[in-house]
């Protein structure tokens, strides 16, 4: 099927916004799509972090009316083109008469919705989904109702509509990903250059969904004091860009996409390694660990440090000789904190699956903490994944020996045969410079946004994570969104892996300047290798959105995380742990 985004601006009038629209989608139509998809807030103008209305009486007034003109002259556009067209506007929830009895220059909340509309090529209202996640001035004039979100049935297929922010955060998309969405259609109305870069891919990659954004450009409030930053885009299961306007003027762009490769039924989406993605959840799980079990090492010192020193090490060895490599880089480094892979000394993880090989990687296990405590120094710690007790788990290494250990607990299926655990560990670590409380994940832990916001939640300032890549997504947009959105820093380690990288985007132009990019089966598909890595993340320390009298140094991200990506067998970078004290 054929998918369109399309960007422009709007005004405070409707009749001129009507207009807009109507000329944008026959702008679009030329394209034959069987699905536009048009930005936020497309009957008016607003911006959650500025005043942009008056009173709520002026918000009430630019709200549309849901059997009113302005919605069935889209309809007829939808019709008339025969294509499925997705609609955010503001809409009336509450009588007009209300509105008539109320005292002349009365001030009062309307019942007004941000509602994303869906009309069929029949010209019919088929579907409605209120906007979920309401910021800043959304909440002096908007309400959203209460209702459980609902997967939009198309005749090509389920989609799931979300609006402004709802990207944000994992757990809008998700809904619509378990209720089996495969394709998540997202109006803006945004100045954040992150949500469009990092959000929108990490929400597509997480739950093996496409996703169409389309975002406004042009002034956002009456004042022009901010600017739509553009960028509408369409994003492939993986997290790759299919199309995008790379420009912040009035555009679309189109690809064509298989709906089939983002499974229908939400039990057949699978990981790399055949683990069904969804069967992975544990939702028991993170209700029970609202408050797990902290392990308190110092309770005298409660100082948080404002930085910490930070060091990946990946050896290219095995067995008794990656032991010794990083004994001896134990030895020539200060670092505080080292993190390895996940059993970093076993080259091929499927000896696991053998139980007279698995009783020789958890002897290695044992010789390992004995060598490594041997050459640490006090307040110097190893973080990676052994066999202990004959379970797959991470663990924390001091002169002392084990320090800690959180037991995997989600099923892999490379390590189908290791027990879960039930318990998610808080560790308060001593550092030289006062405590961070950290939390470890292995294996595809790290992977499950639930998780990570438990561990958020619970106060944990660093999360370490010994695993294996299975695809490039998770570093380049995952574990970046998981970071940013719950204010944690992340330390993850991995062997390099290689990965196919496939190329089938064509682009075209047409005559009047806009920018069309067609994902073409049947263009030249090139193939080259890209190498994936583990990553360090931190935070920066102003997160907060600018108010207006800071818009001078607004540079387009929100809360863009600062990376470091793993490279060759030693990679440095200190962190902050202090900036992971306020979370959203």
């Amino acid at each position: 099927m054929r998918v369109a985004v399309s960007q422009f601006a709007t005004s405070s009038n409707a009749q001129e916004n009507l207009a807009t629209c109507i000329r944008m989608i026959n702008k679009v139509a030329v394209c034959q799509p069987a699905l536009i998809v048009l930005p936020e807030y497309c009957n008016t103008l607003f911006c959650h972090t500025l005043p942009c209305y008056s009173d709520h009486n002026q918000a009430w007034h630019e709200a549309l009316i849901i059997d009113g003109p302005f919605m069935h002259a889209i309809a007829e556009q939808a019709k008339k083109h025969n294509c499925y067209i997705v609609l955010n506007v503001t809409l009336r929830r509450s009588g007009a008469g209300d509105l008539l009895k109320a005292p002349q220059n009365a001030v009062i909340k309307r019942n007004i919705s941000i509602t994303s509309c869906l009309f069929s090529p029949l010209g019919e209202l088929v579907h409605q989904e209120d906007k979920q996640t309401l910021v800043g001035r959304e909440n002096d004039f908007f309400m959203y109702r209460s209702h459980q979100l609902g997967e939009a049935k198309t005749s090509f297929g389920k989609l799931g509509l979300l609006a402004g922010n709802d990207t944000m955060t994992f757990e809008t998309p998700r809904k619509f990903a378990l209720q089996g969405a495969q394709l998540l259609c997202h109006s803006m109305s945004s100045f954040a250059i992150d949500q469009s870069e990092l959000y929108d891919r990490a929400r597509a990659c997480e739950n093996k969904v496409f996703l169409a954004a389309a975002n406004k450009v042009g002034a956002l409030t009456s004042t022009g004091a901010i600017f739509g930053e553009g960028e509408s885009q369409i994003v492939s299961p993986q997290g790759k860009v299919l199309a995008k306007i790379d420009h912040k003027e009035e555009g679309f762009v189109f690809a064509d996409i298989e709906l089939a490769k983002a499974e229908i039924s939400a039990s057949n989406k699978r990981r790399p390694d055949g683990t069904e993605l969804f069967k992975q959840r544990r939702p028991e799980l993170y209700q029970g660990l609202t408050q797990p079990m902290h392990q308190q090492v110092n309770n005298s010192a409660h100082k948080l440090p404002d930085t910490a020193n930070i060091a990946i090490f990946a050896t290219y060895k095995s067995n008794e000789e990656a032991i010794e490599d990083v004994c001896f880089y134990i030895e020539n480094n200060l670092s505080d904190i080292i993190q390895l892979p996940e059993l970093f000394f076993i080259a091929d993880k499927k000896i696991t699956h053998h139980a007279e090989k698995l009783i020789e990687v958890e002897c290695l296990s044992e010789q390992l903490l004995k060598q490594i405590s041997s050459v640490l120094r006090p307040f110097q710690y190893v973080c990676t994944s052994l066999v202990v007790e004959g379970m797959h788990q991470a663990v924390l290494i001091s002169e002392h020996g084990l320090f800690a250990k959180q037991q995997q607990l989600h099923f892999c299926q490379r390590y189908h045969w290791t027990s879960l655990g039930d318990v998610l560990a808080i560790v308060e670590l001593p550092l030289e410079q006062g405590n961070i409380n950290v939390a470890m994940l292995t294996a595809d832990d790290a992977n499950i946004p639930e998780i990570v916001k438990v561990a958020a939640l619970n106060n944990a300032h660093l999360l370490l994570v010994p695993f294996e890549i299975q695809e490039p997504g998770e570093v380049e947009y995952c574990l970046l969104s998981r970071a940013a959105e719950h204010r944690i820093c992340i330390v993850a380690a991995s062997r390099e892996q290689s990965f196919p990288d496939e190329l089938s985007v064509d682009s075209l132009s047409t005559d009047s300047g806009q920018y069309n990019i067609q994902n073409n089966n049947k263009g030249k598909n090139k193939t080259k290798s890209k190498k994936s890595t583990g990553l360090i993340v931190n935070l920066t320390k102003d997160f907060e959105l600018l108010t207006s009298s800071e818009f001078g140094r607004l540079n387009g991200y929100i809360n863009q995380p600062l990376v470091k990506y793993q490279y060759g067998k030693i990679t440095k970078a200190i962190i902050h742990p202090i900036t992971a004290c306020t979370k959203h």
